[in-house]
């Protein structure tokens, strides 16, 4: 079996001082050969710079890149491994999924997560939505993506100046290059959204500042649907100097916010499903201002960035122990 088995190499980011790192529990428990299997923690205060380091260090021939409050079964990785034997597949992934115990509130964070009015096809995300099929950037999501070292080596890792989309610019750049993304509806984690709702809004914004960033560094035709948020907020604020046809956007946008929430009622708790409706609103809103702001945001280019240590710690049976530091 061993001979069928790459070795792969699990990079956690997480925070210095954080003890108890639900991934790391989770990886643990992943069906693969023991001598085949490196868990990588790379504890600091930039999830890039983190992943970069841990990275470089990493020995396996694959990658499998978890946030520290992801929660993968023990068969991912023998599910993502099939995919790997079309060596044209540069990445894998799939769904990070709201867990049946979350609390309400996170429940309906969810419902408007995998709704498809409010993140189009990267609602893929955050459910798990159709077959097994080539993507883009939009579907995957670095919570949960298997990808091939030496591929991720020779685009130059992930550019941490675009953190929180990051692994989207290098996505589209392993695209550019021929390589193959995979998105697997099966290949998931389970993962709570975010607790509250003022950690959920600024998630939002951070996302719509991201995203702009990416646009002016890496513009590709895929980001068109992104500018849709951003417009319809310059649309509210000339709402008021229009004439009275100009409320008809505004009469389709409420049919289609009463059309999702049928849909979404089919398939979930009508109650979130209901819930969820105003802050699908929100969350037009904040990634539009978001969106705004990043398209005015200073960027460093990667020279002038300051070097931020990180903390390598290798994963060996019960023990977390320290490997290198790097930065």
């Amino acid at each position: 079996m061993h001979d069928e088995c790459p070795a792969v190499t699990v990079v956690i980011p997480t925070r210095p001082g954080q003890a108890e790192v639900a991934a790391v529990t989770a990886s643990r428990a992943l069906d693969y050969p023991r001598d085949q299997l490196e868990i990588l923690v790379a504890r600091g205060q930039q999830p890039a710079v983190q992943r970069n380091a841990a990275l470089r260090a990493a020995r396996g021939a694959l990658i499998y890149f978890l946030d520290d409050d992801s929660v993968p079964p023990p068969d991912n990785l023998v599910r993502a491994r099939r995919h790997f034997e079309d060596p044209a597949v540069t990445m894998v992934g799939g769904p990070n999924l709201c867990p049946a115990d979350a609390p309400a509130l996170e429940q309906v964070f969810a419902v408007v997560l995998g709704s498809w009015l409010a993140f189009g096809p990267s609602r893929a995300r955050y459910d798990a939505v159709g077959p097994v099929r080539e993507t883009s950037e939009k579907e995957l999501i670095l919570c949960n993506l298997m990808a091939r070292r030496d591929a991720l080596l020779a685009a130059g890792g992930f550019d941490p100046s675009l953190y929180p989309n990051e692994e989207n610019a290098l996505m589209d750049d392993l695209q550019k290059q021929g390589g193959k993304l995979l998105y697997d509806p099966a290949f998931f984690v389970h993962r709570r959204p975010r607790a509250t709702l003022k950690a959920f809004a600024k998630m939002v914004m951070t996302y719509g500042r991201g995203r702009a960033e990416q646009f002016r560094l890496h513009p590709t035709p895929g980001s068109a649907l992104n500018f849709v948020p951003p417009l319809f907020c310059l649309y509210l604020v000339a709402l008021p100097f229009m004439p009275v046809w100009g409320l008809l956007p505004l009469a389709a946008y409420a049919c289609a916010l009463l059309v999702q929430a049928l849909v979404l009622a089919t398939g979930a708790n009508p109650i979130h499903s209901f819930a969820a409706i105003p802050l699908i609103v929100l969350t037009h809103l904040l990634y539009g201002l978001g969106f705004w702001r990043g398209l005015f945001t200073s960027l460093k280019p990667p020279g002038d960035r300051p070097k931020v240590p990180v903390q390598l710690e290798k994963v060996v049976g019960a023990d977390v122990r320290r490997r290198t530091n790097a930065s």
